[in-house]
């Protein structure tokens, strides 16, 4: 029996962009949150939270990338061309924030100067993570297996929208770890601040959802023509379901359980993109069998993941299980 190669890949890739989405999101949301804690020890604590594992977190980003380089060349004549403002000011916003991240403290007079590069690395990154997402939803003109659109096609309301979504999500997710991993008064501010975005999180997904729907025939032919919408179905419905209980366990003041529910939100939505593009992988035309290296290809390439993956998968595993516990202000942080 012949193996799928591409949509070996394609889970592959998949897999990779959700742990990036999960884990990256959440140390990018508490850059969003910095400006609602202005007080030099909270700061310190937030990032104390994530000072083991952010940079750890990135390298799932770089596994999207070499993945797509190595098993779906023509992604990159096509997506890239048509995103390369937004992917070129994402690596900035990524620069700044890590930059800041190591200088801000083993600065004195400066360090008011690194929060707002923390702060505006935070916001540049995931701002355009998610108006790149947009311009893959709304599609990509493409002829001939080339990007044939014009440079700025991915600056449009939908795509500035799912920007401000993306934001939404990532402060979302950055609340809920700063509830696992803090407590007292801290922990307190993060409840009161989760409630009205895990609100605006809610909004932000319906919105994008009908909007895709009513912009997008294909999707709303995915979803509503194609007769699986029973299938389908649940996942709007655990998105309620997860929403009640985050705000549930913020009520009875649960620790773990915003933050997994808010995982589960991210999980959800992500389904449900792909449940709206497969199995292309550049909306509107073009499918993973058409963007795929060759068969010889993706087999070397798969032979070095199956070998780096899981050791990738362990690192990570281990820095969260020695780093596990709470951080309090006045506690050695991490350098």
């Amino acid at each position: 029996m012949q193996i799928d190669l591409p949509v070996v890949w394609a889970a592959i890739i998949g897999l990779g962009v959700f742990i990036y989405v999960m884990l990256d999101g959440f140390d990018l949301g508490i850059g969003l949150l910095f400006p609602f804690f202005e007080g030099k020890g909270d700061r310190q604590v937030m990032l104390n939270t994530i000072a083991p594992v952010w940079d750890g977190n990135e390298t799932f980003l770089v596994l999207g990338g070499a993945g797509l380089y190595g098993a779906f060349p023509v992604v990159y004549s096509t997506l890239l061309p048509a995103n390369y403002l937004p992917l070129i000011l994402m690596v900035v916003g990524l620069i700044f924030r890590g930059a800041a991240f190591e200088l801000r403290g083993k600065a004195t007079r400066t360090q008011h100067a690194w929060d707002l590069a923390f702060m505006g690395g935070s916001v540049l990154a995931g701002l355009c993570q998610g108006i790149v997402l947009g311009s893959l939803l709304q599609g990509i003109k493409i002829v001939d297996g080339r990007f044939a659109g014009a440079p700025f096609d991915w600056l449009s309301p939908f795509s500035l929208f799912c920007g401000i979504g993306v934001l939404a999500t990532y402060a979302t997710l950055g609340c809920g770890w700063l509830i696992l991993k803090t407590d007292g008064e801290l922990q307190r501010k993060m409840r009161e601040v989760m409630r009205p975005l895990v609100g605006v999180l809610l909004g932000v997904m319906a919105i994008v959802s009908l909007w895709t729907v009513v912009g997008l025939p294909a999707v709303a032919f995915r979803w509503f023509g194609s007769g699986n919408l029973g299938w389908f179905l649940p996942v709007p419905v655990l998105v309620v379901a997860c929403v009640w209980g985050v705000f549930r366990s913020l009520r009875l003041k649960h620790e773990a359980t915003p933050f997994l529910l808010t995982l589960a939100l991210c999980f959800l939505g992500y389904s449900g993109l792909l449940i709206s593009i497969w199995p292309n992988i550049v909306p509107p035309s073009l499918t993973i069998w058409e963007a795929s290296s060759s068969h010889s290809s993706q087999l070397f390439t798969l032979v070095g993941t199956v070998i780096v993956l899981p050791i990738i998968l362990v690192y990570n595993f281990m820095q969260y299980r020695v780093f596990r516990g709470k951080v309090r202000e006045g506690d050695a942080g991490y350098h």
